[in-house]
């Protein structure tokens, strides 16, 4: 999808500065599509005319425009109330509303001003295919949005510390809507901003009391205040703040109303998260229950492979010690992907950072009299949690053969590892060769068929060992990933 700079390019060059500018409009201005009832519609002027580069639609009434017009012409007989707001640089209401198909459309249009210089031309459409007379919510909206467009045209909205785009709980129009004046009184409440407050455990109307006063007591009770919250409920900074209070939470957010940088008032969107807090906590409990597991589990199994050593120790057999010292290398390559587990939120490992520990502990380990030289080329790159375990016991056994058979009776030898994952993402090729004595034939030991066990069942691949003359190699190809799923419809 292009950007609104990637568009507005294709008619017209714009500076940094003002497609920054268009930009941040474009990323806010559902809240003045919302408050007016009416489309949006940014225009540049280009070649005598006028060209749409980005609309919006209202949330809290009907569209004029079914179909999308940026990239459309502005018909000839509109030029000139366009043109009329880039020259008065101020907001002008056309002289009479216009026959869109069926219905009649009452124009506003605005200059978008940075730095003293218009830039663009907005334009508010209302639909007047519905006669209706406005009720106290419509005209408080209204006049909420009249504000904020005389912002624009003095290039005071939006400002750079304004909370814009999709955030989670970001509060909406129809969430709830307050008007302040710029002592921080409640001119008009809606009736969800209303709800929303007594939610919190505030009583009664909120018409012309003092907004900071009355969060400030609730809050002050809890032994909860902050800077960013006072700021907020004042009106006095375009910040987002939430607000907790009697297993409820707000989330606020301000829009301070200036004329030439003097704050008069503020709106104030307001959105009742409880739900939404609730799960995140939720969520954060179990990744913290989660993390704790794997930490657990990393010390259990460090405490079996202690236990291993100590069996080692006491037995004479050379073929039961050697047995219990693979046994132990073992173990501690899972309890090695169970602490990396224990250090993220994310059920993903980077498995580069693992490969480079566990290939190390499995050369040193194999065989303590030969000098392993270990060269990785290409990403393994992050891998689901479900997997890492049996890729990681998979890498550490090949490289434990290559040492114990292909580097037998030699003081040197080197291993390289080649990784590299197929375009989705989904499938991991690797290659492990190493510069020892070759194959007679597919190996047979316990190592192997771990390995092929572990391929073939649970990283759903194959393996293919081959004997290249300058010594051996084996191929993977595994699953790292879930298959993709096409969603639309």
């Amino acid at each position: 999808m292009a950007s609104l700079r990637e568009i507005a390019e294709r008619y017209t060059h714009l500076s940094d500065a003002e497609a920054e500018r268009l930009s941040m409009l474009a990323e806010d201005w559902q809240i003045i599509a919302d408050l007016s009832f009416a489309d949006l519609v940014l225009w540049l002027e280009v070649d005598g005319g006028f060209v749409a580069i980005a609309q919006c639609r209202p949330s809290t009434g009907p569209t004029v425009h079914q179909e999308d017009i940026v990239g459309s012409r502005a018909a000839e007989g509109r030029n000139a109330h366009l043109r009329r707001a880039l020259d008065e640089r101020a907001m002008v209401a056309s002289r009479e509303p216009r026959w869109d198909e069926t219905f009649a459309v009452r124009e506003d249009a605005l200059p978008v001003v940075l730095d003293g210089k218009p830039i663009a031309v907005l334009t508010r459409e209302v639909s007047q295919a519905v006669s209706r007379s406005s009720s106290r919510l419509e005209l408080n909206y209204k006049g909420a949005a009249d504000d904020v467009l005389q912002m624009i045209t003095r290039g005071e909205f939006p400002t750079a510390t304004a909370i814009s785009g999709p955030r989670r709980g970001a509060p909406r129009v129809g969430d709830g809507v307050l008007r302040l004046d710029a002592a921080g009184h409640v001119t008009y409440a809606s009736p969800n901003a209303l709800s929303c407050f007594h939610r919190l455990g505030l009583t009664g109307p909120l018409i012309n009391k003092s907004l900071p006063r009355e969060v400030s007591t609730l809050m002050l009770d809890k032994g909860q205040m902050d800077e960013t919250l006072a700021m907020v409920v004042m009106g006095r900074a375009a910040w987002r703040t939430d607000i907790e209070s009697g297993g409820a939470a707000l989330s606020l957010r301000a829009i301070p109303v200036t004329e030439n940088g003097v704050r008069h008032g503020a709106v104030l969107l307001c959105r009742d998260v409880s739900e939404l807090r609730r799960r995140e906590r939720e969520l954060v409990t179990k990744d913290a229950t989660i993390r704790e597991i794997h930490h657990r589990v990393k010390n259990n199994l460090q405490t079996v492979a202690a236990l291993l050593r100590l069996q080692s120790r006491r037995v004479e057999a050379p073929e039961a010690r050697e047995a219990l010292a693979e046994a132990m290398r073992r173990v501690s390559t899972i309890a090695m992907v169970h602490e990396t587990l224990s250090g993220t939120l994310d059920e993903l490992v980077n498995f580069d950072d693992l490969a480079q520990r566990s290939m190390r502990m499995a050369a040193d380990v194999a065989s303590p009299n030969v000098q392993a030289r270990i060269v990785r080329e290409g990403d393994f790159g992050m891998i689901p949690a479900q997997w890492a375990s049996s890729l990681a016991l998979v890498v550490t056994e090949l490289i434990t053969n290559a040492v114990e058979h292909g580097f037998e009776g030699r003081e040197h030898g080197t291993i390289t590892i080649r990784a590299d994952r197929t375009s989705d993402g989904e499938r991991l090729h690797v290659e492990i060769e190493d510069d020892g004595s070759g194959l007679t034939g597919n190996p047979t030991g316990l190592g192997s068929s771990i390995v092929r066990t572990l391929v073939e069942n649970e990283l759903g691949g194959s393996i293919e060992w081959t004997d290249t003359g300058r010594g051996s190699m084996v191929r993977l190809d595994v699953r790292v990933s879930e298959p993709r799923t096409d969603t639309r419809y």
